[in-house]
């Protein structure tokens, strides 16, 4: 029976893997590095070449601040769980007389080394640009999931990002920024998984958690193949990140086997049919890759967030879900689930 199960598995994470590995080879681009023309659907793109660790620190620290504007700030964290300095990016709020809430937003796959694709592409900078909160975007951290890996990566580096973001980074950003305690965190495709996880591991640091177009079941056959694929795709080993088919940390990180932890707090979800919609239209440059790799992926995690509504509605837990008639898995969808998502958001915060 076990031998079975292991067959199954392994050949699901075959299938998805060689569904991703031939999408991605359509839009016309090696997966090892990115590519300018291709679409930015958080989930297609290249890596960045992993971040090189030092000696770790003691404590977590703040090294230094740089300004972008006089609100958008470069903040180099000293992090022990990352053997590095890790950069985040932090916008200010108009009034900076009074404490006030703090949102962390999660990249797709296709994480940076030195932005995030919210303020690149989803505008994210222009809609909080009145909002009276702190914003921390994560920089880097490509097909990581945001997670604690237990071992380093020959090509995707040190992961250690659930200690970083959940107990070493919240402190800090506190203390300097005068955050008061109150937490939000959001993410798309990749980090929309990786928001969840957090959301329900670390239950007592956030109040609201959104996500957008993401799939959240490590533990079936299918959410760890999906899972492993985004891994593999980017040159990384995945059993570095929660070990092999049978290890429990996949069930120890599956949302919906743990769904009942995000009992009393906030969650909005959203997600596209897949059938192009109103930004999937003739003269965009990328328009037939990201009908044609966008669309299939959108579809997936369309299933996906219906999988997760319906454990919630389950378990007698309110769910705030906005599925799309229309939208592939790209970020002009998202960048709109930015208001789509405020009204269940800010409340759970003020």
């Amino acid at each position: 029976m076990l031998s079975r199960r292991w067959a199954r598995r392994r050949l699901a994470v075959v299938a998805m893997s060689a569904a991703l590995l031939t999408s991605a080879a359509g839009v016309g681009a090696p997966l090892s590095m990115a590519a300018p023309d291709k679409p930015s659907t958080g989930s297609s793109d290249g890596p960045a070449p992993a971040e090189p660790t030092t000696a770790p620190a003691d404590e977590p620290s703040i090294e230094r601040i740089e300004p972008i504007t006089d609100r958008r700030l470069r903040v180099f964290v000293k992090s022990p769980a990352m053997s590095r300095t890790v950069q985040v990016q932090v916008l200010l709020p108009r009034d900076q007389s009074r404490s006030r809430p703090t949102v962390y937003m999660l990249d797709g796959r296709s994480a940076e080394a030195d932005s995030n694709n919210w303020i690149e592409l989803g505008h994210a900078d222009r809609f909080y640009e009145d909002k009276d909160v702190n914003v921390v975007f994560t920089v880097g951290g490509p097909a990581s999931f945001y997670t604690d890996w237990q071992r380093p990566d020959p090509v995707l580096g040190t992961n250690l990002w659930e200690t970083f973001l959940t107990k070493e980074l919240p402190p800090l950003i506190d203390a300097e920024f005068q955050g008061n305690g109150r937490n939000a965190i959001m993410g798309v495709s990749m980090g929309a998984e990786a928001a969840m996880m957090l959301a329900f591991r670390r239950p007592d640091l956030y109040r609201a958690v959104a996500a957008h177009s993401g799939c959240f079941s490590t533990g079936t056959d299918m959410g760890q193949a999906q899972a492993r694929a985004v891994v593999a795709t980017y040159q990384g080993e995945p059993d570095n990140m929660f070990g092999d088919e049978s290890h429990p940390d996949w069930l120890a990180h599956d949302v919906l086997l743990n769904a009942a932890a995000l009992r009393g707090k906030a969650i909005y979800l959203s997600v596209g049919s897949g059938l192009p919609g109103k930004y999937d239209v003739p003269g965009k440059p990328d328009l037939v890759s990201t009908i044609g790799f966008g669309g299939p992926l959108e579809a997936a995690t369309n299933a996906c967030t219906r999988r997760l509504v319906d454990r919630f509605t389950a378990l007698g837990m309110p769910v705030t879900a906005n599925f799309r008639a229309t939208g592939t898995h790209s970020w002009p969808y998202w960048g709109d689930e930015l208001a789509a998502s405020w009204p269940t958001v800010y409340p759970a915060l003020r």
